[in-house]
């Protein structure tokens, strides 16, 4: 685990820092993972951007700027480009659906562990007040200790 500094907060996005909420340990860990690759980050921001209101108005000014002002037949190299961006828009999107997958497992990994710590405590604890009550209950009702122990009875 890497300890809270500059690494830490270089490494993990503006976003989680910015919002001031304390984030869930496979949300950090996640982001710590993936801002650790520099290709992981180019793609997070070209998802980020693409998933954006701002893309769609941005490309449609581009595409009615070039099919009224830059060609006379726009089609077909119109046609090309969209095509060329579909194709690497879709791997973005396949990118950032595996890191939601991980993310996911992650976080399903983390409640597992976190959710098992609880139980076994839950299932100590319990022990632990049955047997306080049932030796409270052998004191007050009179009942001799059990004879593993040397102390007298309680008045």
């Amino acid at each position: 685990m890497i300890a809270w500094g500059e690494d830490l907060g270089r490494l993990i996005p503006r976003r989680l820092l910015k919002s001031g909420h304390t984030h869930h340990p496979a949300v950090v860990e996640e982001a710590i993972k993936r801002n650790q690759s520099f290709e992981l980050r180019i793609a997070d921001r070209i998802t980020t951007f693409a998933g954006s209101m701002s893309f769609v108005w941005l490309h449609a000014v581009l595409f009615a700027v070039w099919m009224l002002f830059f060609e006379k037949s726009p089609w077909p190299t119109l046609t090309l480009v969209v095509s060329l961006e579909a194709i690497f828009l879709s791997t973005f999107v396949m990118i950032g659906q595996n890191r939601q997958a991980a993310f996911q497992q992650a976080k399903a990994d983390h409640d597992f562990g976190a959710q098992e710590l609880e139980l076994k405590t839950n299932t100590e604890l319990t022990r632990q007040i049955h047997a306080l009550t049932t030796e409270l209950h052998k004191r007050i009702m009179g009942s001799p200790p059990p004879a593993d122990r040397d102390s007298s009875p309680a008045t």
